[in-house]
């Protein structure tokens, strides 16, 4: 059954009101008809299953079915500060993330990124990026949607990093401490701040000021890791450690 992500001011009662890019997707990518059922996702956590009623050119309109609460959302949560990358690998990184139970991604400017400030971050790129969170999550079953923070200096980031949180940056010179033992020495942890670079790592001077901000170094294992591929193993790890993935 297709999911949708709508704001909870659609839902009325027991109708709910569609408009916007959702009814082109309904109407005429889906090509879906009045009888059919959706389920719509309000960002709360709560999913209604709902039949469609009338299909308009402007408006879809919807009688409410059913609700429940979804419990899909991961205990901890994993921000992903993740340094820019070239391509598209970025919207992969934000598409798979989102997937697997990231809760917060922040597009990271370190030295070695490509580009070369924040105001080369276009809106039309944030906005992609957001539709990209939208459809991921509603592909897999996520009870909220993940936040898309603004671009973000790497000094800024790690001077504006949770106190409350664990904050790692995983590093090929780590060689002592790996991400299983950084999680193990604080198991009440709920939030973990997860730096990683963008192609070409960051620099030892990089290293150096996160570590100086409370940033934990952690080793991923002996073979060294794509840009795009890092936040999703060491996400991936975090999650199944912290007994979110079974």
């Amino acid at each position: 059954m297709h999911r949708f992500f709508i704001s909870p001011q659609a839902l009325k009662d027991n109708r709910a009101i569609l408009r916007g890019t959702l009814v082109h997707q309904i109407r005429d990518v889906l090509r879906m008809r009045p009888g059919d059922e959706i389920v719509l996702l309000d960002n709360t956590g709560a999913a209604y299953r709902a039949e469609l009623v009338t299909i308009d050119r402007d408006t879809v309109r919807a009688r409410i079915a059913d609700k429940w609460k979804l419990e899909t959302e991961p205990p901890v949560r994993v921000a992903l500060y993740q340094g820019l990358l070239k391509g598209q690998k970025f919207d992969w990184v934000l598409q798979k993330g989102t997937e697997i139970g990231v809760s917060v991604f922040v597009p990271l400017l370190a030295e070695r990124c490509i580009v070369g400030s924040l105001d080369d971050v276009s809106d039309a790129r944030i906005e992609r990026w957001d539709r990209i969170i939208v459809e991921a999550a509603e592909q897999a079953g996520r009870a909220s949607l993940p936040n898309l923070m603004p671009p973000t200096l790497f000094a800024h980031a790690c001077d504006q990093t949770p106190a409350n949180g664990l904050a790692l940056i995983p590093h090929e010179g780590e060689k002592s401490r790996g991400l299983r033992e950084a999680l193990a020495n604080a198991p009440r942890a709920k939030a973990i701040n997860l730096f990683i670079g963008p192609e070409g790592g960051f620099t030892e001077d990089e290293i150096a000021r996160a570590q100086s901000k409370g940033v934990i170094p952690v080793s991923l294992g002996p073979r060294i890791l794509r840009a795009e591929t890092a936040g999703l193993v060491a996400a991936t790890a975090i999650l199944y450690e912290l007994g979110d993935l079974g």
